[in-house]
């Protein structure tokens, strides 16, 4: 993407506008979102997993794309430590809960959500980076579940998330030894999507989110909805779900469009990429 062609994010204004620990702007279709603890390097307390909450079930109407990123030199450290000094089992419970609610609305949002990873992408960085559709890493990107060494258990969907992405295996090694991954680790091993040079990782994200807008929203929402719990599914249970969605998908008037236009020859076909 040339410099010319790049867009120009403004500031949000409304609801989202009052978030002090998060920047976010708008281009478009596409809603940038940025932690912004850099000084904490972007460690999650409870006000920020509230505002990540608030922020994703009150998406502005024309947004169709979400990409998510991290101020200063790391995307997130993981969860600011002193929330969890002296809380009461109950307390402790419910922090977590609030974790699911919010990265829930990540990933079962309305939109796709892309992450943009760079630096120290660990405990909850790795959680919410694990929540989003599409991750793009920048070479300065490493992964870590430290918990094992904080006489902790991971709380905030990394049990449920992780492993589908890298492997159970692989979350045990890091847990129990404290293994960090570098960003190509992260790529061979499933968690990364995309891999770009220091500094290029958000250029990319904007690229792959024009990409997803252009797409129609019911088989964005589809994708997002539906694939993931079909392939939990067994497969005579997922192959009757995949048919209704088929159905519920093509049948929509954007998709007919669509279609109409390639029969025309009015879109184009499938073509690799150079």
């Amino acid at each position: 993407m040339s410099h010319s062609d790049a867009p120009v994010f403004e500031p949000v204004t409304g609801l989202l506008a009052s978030l002090d620990l998060l920047e976010i702007s708008q281009a478009g279709a596409v809603l940038h979102v940025r932690l912004n603890r850099p000084t904490k390097r972007n460690a999650i307390n409870d006000t920020l997993i509230a505002q990540i909450h608030t922020t994703f079930v009150n998406l502005p109407a024309d947004v169709r794309a979400v990409i998510l990123s991290g101020a200063g030199e790391h995307f997130c450290a993981g969860l600011d430590l002193s929330e969890l000094v002296e809380r009461n089992t109950l307390a402790a419970v419910l922090h977590s809960r609030g974790w699911h609610a919010a990265f829930e609305a990540i990933q079962y949002g309305r939109v796709p959500v892309i992450a943009v990873l760079h630096g120290a992408v660990v405990g909850g960085g790795l959680e919410i980076a694990a929540s989003c559709h599409i991750r793009v890493a920048e070479d300065s990107a490493y992964f870590g579940l430290p918990e094992g060494q904080r006489g902790i258990f991971v709380g905030g969907g990394a049990s449920v998330r992780v492993p589908r992405l890298m492997g159970t295996s692989r979350m045990m090694d890091m847990m129990l030894t404290g293994r960090v991954f570098d960003a190509d680790q992260g790529e061979r091993y499933g968690v990364v999507n995309y891999r770009t040079a220091d500094g290029e990782g958000f250029a990319k994200a904007v690229a792959i989110a024009r990409k997803i807008t252009s797409n129609a929203p019911m088989t964005a929402f589809a994708v997002m909805h539906a694939l993931p719990r079909i392939a939990e599914m067994s497969p005579s249970e997922g192959l009757f779900a995949e048919s209704l969605m088929a159905s519920v998908a093509s049948n929509t008037p954007e998709a007919q469009d669509r279609l109409r236009a390639f029969l025309e020859g009015r879109a184009g076909k499938v073509v690799k990429e150079g």
